[in-house]
């Protein structure tokens, strides 16, 4: 093209840019014109320093060249900035490093395959924040529990509280060694998770044990999914995965979580998810031939489908509750069958739950199928017939509080009210003090007298100045019906 041409025409200034349009683009290489990582690199052994230049005859866009280890520094432009560290090129290798290979930033680094390095620890920093748990108020203690010397010291340590049945200063204490806002803070290391979860359950568990279930299903969000793979561990070894968080927690989370958010299917879905990794573990156990573990995962199996149950009754769901124990597989007696029995009572069907401690032939009543059958008893408002298997229970185990407790009240429905009461508070002088027998002492107080305040914290004060017991020494207004 000739270069002296003048440039006084616009219409020729117009022909000079099209002109340039035509020439091939320039094969100088920054971040965006990377070669392909997985290209083999060059064959010759030195590599040429200059780029060749392209064919003039080229109207497309030559291949690019792969770029060579010491380039001419005058054809590579200066956009280093751009460009990720992980993106630039090793020294030893034509090759750029691929992005795929660099570690998502806060995750544990794997080891190498066939490596025995140990994992980086995972953080559990999340849980330990001050705001996730909640200030328990002293307003629902009656005044005889507040004010009482036998109150722990701020120093108390945590299993002596939880056996002596301090259940609220337990609760306290656990989140003040999470937190390390104690007067003593051992908070544990954000990679301690027995510590800290141990610590959670104590926490959410005691909230429980106080009436105070709606907040611990606020805190017990801070876990989130426990399905997910941040709460699994494997074990470079064997290269098994298993969960990070104790079964009674991940258990206690699932109603936890349903009452938090609302949503009671949840807790359904959820006993099903542990329910198909029990079914894994079982299987494994007897693989194995482990006959202790075997037994441990198929009462826990068992377990799951009695809360399946009760989770649906709590939904509503009683015809659903009802088919879904007719489905049950569950040995014969023992626990579960009690289970079931009792929640068979729970939805009023009598004659199922008769049916499940009656199955057995050639064999005697257990204490615990006594038990069942006199509550039926009560469920059909045979009182009479009830009264007399409590009695008969009672000649038994002198002193069982459960049967003195069903037995008042049976004294109560055939209209020997005074006679139930002096049965209850004899167990009371004998130093018993569950919910049950002090929420059924008070409304009796409220039946037979109009000073039933007055002796409401009359007993309150009884309660107070008796000895620590492992069910749980301070009570709540509740328990006294205040």
């Amino acid at each position: 093209m000739d270069q002296t041409q003048p440039e006084d025409g616009k219409g020729h200034k117009r022909t000079r840019s099209a002109v340039k349009a035509t020439r091939p683009r320039s094969s100088t290489k920054g971040p965006l014109d990377a070669a392909d990582p997985l290209a083999p690199p060059p064959a010759t052994s030195q590599p040429s320093t200059t780029i060749p230049p392209p064919s003039s005859s080229s109207t497309t866009t030559p291949t690019p060249a792969p770029i060579p280890p010491s380039p001419n520094p005058q054809l590579i432009p200066q956009q280093t900035p751009r460009m990720h560290p992980s993106h630039t090129p090793r020294a030893t290798s034509p090759l750029p490093r691929s992005p795929a290979l660099s570690p998502t930033p806060g995750t544990p680094r794997r080891p190498p395959p066939g490596s025995t390095a140990p994992l980086r620890p995972k953080d559990f920093s999340f849980l330990l924040r001050p705001e996730i748990f909640h200030p328990l108020t002293p307003l629902n203690i009656p005044p005889a529990f507040r004010n009482s010397t036998k109150q722990p010291p701020p120093e108390t340590p945590l299993p002596e509280l939880l056996e002596k049945g301090h259940f609220r200063a337990a609760a306290i204490s656990a989140v003040q060694t999470l937190t390390g806002t104690g007067r003593t803070p051992q908070q544990p290391d954000p990679s301690d998770h027995v510590r800290i979860f141990d610590l959670l359950y104590t926490r959410w568990a005691c909230l429980t044990l106080i009436n105070s279930t709606d907040l611990a299903a606020q805190e017990v969000k801070a876990l989130g999914d426990l399905n997910s793979a941040f709460y699994l561990s494997e074990d470079p070894t064997s290269g098994k995965t298993h969960h990070l968080v104790p079964w009674g927690l991940r258990v206690l989370n699932v109603r936890l979580q349903a009452i938090g958010f609302g949503d009671l299917r949840r807790a359904v879905m959820s006993y099903y998810e542990l329910a198909r990794e029990a079914r894994v573990k079982l299987g494994e156990a007897m693989g194995a031939h482990d006959n202790s573990s075997r037994e441990l995962w198929r009462e826990r199996l068992e377990d799951l489908g009695v809360r399946v149950a009760g989770a649906l009754v709590e939904m509503g769901d009683v015809k659903g509750a009802g088919e879904h124990l007719r489905g049950l597989k569950v040995g014969d007696g023992g626990k579960m069958e009690m289970m079931r029995a009792l929640l068979w009572l729970r939805l009023g069907d009598v004659d199922a739950a008769r049916g499940c401690v009656m199955n057995g032939e050639g064999r005697g009543v257990t204490r615990g199928e006594k038990v069942v059958l006199a509550l039926c008893d009560m469920a059909d408002g045979e009182y009479e017939e009830a009264v007399a298997k409590w009695r008969e229970l009672e000649e038994e185990e002198e002193g069982d509080e459960m049967v003195m407790v069903n037995l008042a009240v049976c004294l109560l429905y055939v209209g020997r009210m005074q006679e139930g009461r002096a049965l209850l508070e004899g167990m009371v002088d004998a130093g018993r003090s569950s919910h049950t027998l002090l929420f059924n002492l008070t409304t009796m107080y409220e039946l037979c007298t109009e000073r039933a305040r007055s002796l409401k914290v009359r007993l309150s004060e009884k309660v107070a100045a008796m000895e620590e017991t492992n069910d749980g020494w301070e009570k709540t207004n509740a328990d006294f019906k205040l």
